[in-house]
């Protein structure tokens, strides 16, 4: 079997973790405008996989693209980069 080529990761925000096994990532980056110059922030919203419910809101985790698991899920949850520290 070939090797599979390098997936995209992207590092973002918990802002929901009602879900069954997902949750919803905030993902923001700085774009230049073409005509004027200035950085505008942009901001994604992704549902992730997480098999083991272990995404609190206010975490930083790692998402990285996987194959299709519903009709909006395209990414699982890599790793938790930093605990939130919003309590439920």
């Amino acid at each position: 079997m070939t090797e599979r080529g390098s997936r995209k990761s992207l590092a973002g925000t918990v802002v929901s973790n009602k879900m069954e096994k997902t949750a919803l990532i905030l993902v923001e980056r700085l774009t230049k405008h073409q005509i004027y110059g200035k950085y505008i922030r942009r901001r994604s919203k992704y549902m992730a996989h997480d098999p083991q419910n272990k995404c609190r809101i206010g975490d930083k985790v790692r998402i990285v693209e996987s194959r299709p698991m519903s009709k909006r899920k395209r990414w699982q949850v890599m790793e938790i980069l930093t605990k939130g520290n919003i309590e439920d």
